[in-house]
């Protein structure tokens, strides 16, 4: 695979899609969160919070490497 192709376009994730990424709900996120199991969410307005899709898509494929 080329540099290129390895690389992964970074954007803000918003629950339903971090949701639908890792087939969590959100209190099982919130949860993991807590327990500092799953990356933290990042403010970006006043009632609106988003999650760095890097480290959403490194915490998905660490679990499928384990086995969950």
């Amino acid at each position: 695979m080329s540099n290129s192709q390895n690389m992964q376009i970074r954007r803000i994730m918003r629950l339903p899609e971090v949701m639908a990424v890792t087939g969590y709900k959100r209190s099982s996120i919130y949860n993991f969160m807590q327990e500092d199991t799953f990356p933290k969410c990042y403010r970006i307005g006043k009632r609106a919070v988003g999650w760095d899709s890097v480290e959403v898509e490194r915490w998905v494929k660490t679990k499928l490497r384990r086995g969950a």
